[in-house]
């Protein structure tokens, strides 16, 4: 948060390292932490709160003694369960056979999308994302669009062979059954038969929605792929 100096020694010249200017500080992310009160034993800021109280008072003698006095724990602790036959099992990491590390259980590591991601964060040391999900939005407005239609469709097939049964036989009534027949089945309809239906036609909506959709899902995946080259 503040300047850094390299300062040396041997001929006592300082030389600045780091200085967070003011557009620095703009770009930043804002900041979450669990506070204190609430966070567990083997939380971080919990578990080296004497290490960061020395170091942030200057004594790095007694933020080495107390980072003995910590692993020193650690290591009895991981003693204990291998003479008791306890085996540990940790609740966020896995380790990697292949490299031999331990990797966060729940990472990642897709590229932030600014058109669907809202914000990141921890639940339960579970990383999430919360998402505005446009495209379930847009299916959801879909689908409500055509079922209404469907809907009128049967009712109007309804009304027509109500009708026909009504009337007397006649050539009026045959051209009534003709003009009125329609198919049984309007469960299992697809896109294209939405538009032979003119379902898609009568909501402008849909279609100035999802052509604008397919802009914004062409500028995602650009985005998308500049970031995995980024990051590459």
């Amino acid at each position: 948060d503040g300047e850094v100096h390299i300062n040396e020694l041997k001929n006592g010249n300082t030389e600045m390292f780091w200085n967070p200017t003011s557009e620095v500080r703009r770009q930043r992310l804002k900041r979450h932490i669990v506070l204190f009160e609430e966070q567990t034993d083997f939380e971080s800021e919990r578990l080296w709160q004497h290490v960061t109280s020395a170091i942030n008072k200057g004594d790095q003698h007694k933020a080495t003694q107390e980072k003995f006095v910590l692993e020193e724990e650690q290591r009895n602790a991981a003693r204990e369960r291998r003479e008791s036959g306890v085996e540990w099992r940790p609740l966020l990491f896995r380790h990697d056979a292949g490299t031999n590390e331990w990797r966060y259980k729940y990472e990642d590591l897709r590229p932030w999308d600014p058109l669907n991601d809202i914000a990141q964060f921890e639940k339960d040391g579970i990383l999430q994302t919360m998402e505005r999900h446009l495209s379930t939005r847009m299916s959801n407005h879909k689908a409500t669009c055509i079922n209404n239609q469907i809907t009128r469709h049967k009712r109007s097939a309804k009304d027509c062979r109500r009708r026909k049964t009504s009337d007397q036989p006649s050539n009026h009534s045959q051209n009534t059954e003709s003009s009125c027949s329609t198919p049984e089945s309007v469960q299992e309809l697809s896109d294209d038969d939405g538009k032979y239906l003119g379902f898609e036609s009568l909501c402008a909506q849909c279609g100035k929605e999802m052509n604008h959709l397919k802009e914004i899902h062409s500028a995602v995946l650009s985005l998308q792929k500049a970031q995995q080259d980024i990051h590459r």
